[in-house]
């Protein structure tokens, strides 16, 4: 038994935890909800700090390799080529970091901001719509992608320069050396996999809360704790089926389907909307994001008591993809094999960032322009329930009820495929880097992954999702600072190792 525990730390550790926390919610959601709430206020008014410096830090050193001394250095061995096209490797990124949470708030967040704005600014007037949208790009533009880089990165070089497994405690290598093996590494891994879990587990929430509300808008059909559970444990059935059954290439080829369909209902909604008010929109809000950047990324709230607005919305924000970023990090470190680091930082960085300002512009932009002209009212409805905020702007389209349907794909698809590959990622992190991890194992966090989003969802719908990305995610961010500090020794070493190669075969 004692031997049995020790191969198998990570898995046994980590998935007591998480059951422990699916039973308190089952048997206690009261308590769950409380408690949690209350640690979540205490981290963001006493750490808030943190989230917000550890970000920033992030996006600076992420441009320091892009730009600097070690931007020709190759992700993998020197002769190491690039597995995909230029085009395909975006198209990945993109899918993987952004797809699930742009469809919920695409529409949502703008219109949010615009009913109810940060301090300072009038609800509901132009200047706040203006600013809506920079809030909105400020949220999911660089700083999510820098996030996911640090990961990305340190894995990356430690799997294919270094041949060390693809575990997180692999990145803490130039520190800790052999202890990644031992239990200074296991406890690292253990704390990924749980930020994880819960990252994961806020994006399955979010899903199942938005497709649930889409049936129901568009069929009429119910949508209560009940109807959610069972779209839940119907999207739990499809992917362990996938899983266990290794049909990956579906799960491929659903994946580009889901491009093709998100991208029709873009350029449908921009030729259907106001067309030249949202092109012209595209160009305010990157001037706006541009100048006030370097401002929202340091700010904190010193001389406000009230820190509601950051809490629910930046904080929030930095915490749940800090708790993402093994997952997503793992998904780029595995494709991204071949790319220096110049070119990863401009693919990772730049045009994510662009296409996730466009998405915004378009379906956040088309609900403000309807705001502001008297066409529509639904902002103060989407400030409560998010979740419905893209089903009520594509009920002003002709076709509205093709377009909703349209929506209800997208989110089922991007929720299959992304509890799919959630489930192989934890797979991997609990099979000490195996990347064939056992159908039991995979059965396992599907199964646990889809328990804790649902106890999450039924203790505390939304606020029970952020309050507990938010407590996770804090560990694993010290986690990642040191991982940045390992990255930095590795290129420093292998960039004296690359310059004495050159020497010698000059000489």
């Amino acid at each position: 038994m004692v031997g049995l525990l020790k191969d198998n730390a990570v898995l046994f550790i980590s998935a007591i935890i998480v059951l422990a926390v699916v039973v308190w919610g089952v048997f206690m959601p009261d308590s769950m909800v409380s408690t949690t709430g209350s640690i979540m206020d205490f981290i963001t008014a006493e750490f808030g700090w943190f989230y917000v410096i550890s970000t920033a830090l992030f996006i600076i050193f992420c441009l320091y390799l892009g730009v600097g001394p070690f931007r020709n250095m190759k992700l993998g061995k020197r002769d190491d080529e690039a597995e995909y096209t230029y085009f395909q490797w975006i198209g990945m990124l993109f899918a993987a970091g952004m797809g699930v949470g742009l469809v919920f708030w695409g529409t949502a967040e703008p219109l949010s901001h615009f009913a109810d704005p940060p301090a300072g600014l009038e609800p509901k007037s132009q200047a706040a719509a203006e600013q809506s949208l920079v809030l909105s790009v400020f949220h999911w533009g660089i700083h999510p992608w820098a996030i996911y880089s640090i990961v990305a990165l340190g894995l990356a070089f430690a799997k294919f320069r270094k041949d060390l497994p693809g575990l997180i405690s692999s990145t803490f290598y130039p520190l800790i050396g052999s202890y990644i093996s031992k239990w200074p590494g296991k406890i690292i891994d253990i704390i990924a996999v749980l930020a994880t879990t819960v990252g994961i587990a806020t994006s399955f929430g979010l899903s199942a809360m938005q497709f649930g509300v889409g049936l129901e808008h568009v069929f009429g059909l119910p949508n209560n704790n009940i109807s959610q559970l069972v779209i839940i444990g119907a999207v739990t059935v499809i992917f362990l089926v996938s899983a266990v059954t290794g049909i990956s290439k579906g799960m491929k080829y659903l994946s580009v389907t889901n491009l093709i369909i998100a991208a029709a209902l873009l350029a449908i909604v921009l030729i259907l909307g106001p067309t030249t008010y949202l092109i012209e929109h595209v160009s305010k809000t990157i001037g706006g994001y541009g100048s006030d950047l370097f401002g929202m990324t340091f700010n904190t709230t010193p001389y406000s008591e009230d820190n509601a607005w950051m809490s629910n919305w930046t904080l929030f924000y930095w915490a749940w993809l800090i708790s993402w970023s093994p997952f997503v990090g793992t998904f780029i470190a595995r494709v991204s094999k071949g790319r220096t680091l110049g070119e990863f930082m401009f693919g990772v960085l730049v045009i994510p960032t662009l296409g996730t300002l466009i998405w915004f512009v378009v379906f956040g932009g088309s609900g403000l322009f309807m705001e502001l002209g008297g066409q529509t009212s639904m902002s103060d409805t989407v400030t409560q329930t998010p979740e419905v905020g893209l089903f009520l702007l594509l009920d002003q389209f002709h076709g509205a009820i093709l377009l909703n349907i349209m929506a209800l794909v997208l989110i089922a698809i991007f929720f299959i495929t992304s509890a799919n590959s959630a489930t192989y990622v934890l797979g991997v992190f609990t099979s000490e880097g195996n990347l064939n991890p056992s159908n039991r194992v995979l059965v396992t966090w599907g199964i646990l992954l889809s328990s804790i989003a649902s106890v999450l969802l039924l203790s505390g719908g939304l606020n029970g999702l952020q309050s507990i990305a938010t407590i996770t995610a804090l560990p694993f961010g010290v986690i990642m600072i040191f991982m940045m500090i390992a990255l930095y020794r590795n290129l420093r070493t292998e960039g004296r190792s690359n310059q004495k190669i050159k020497d010698e075969e000059h000489w």
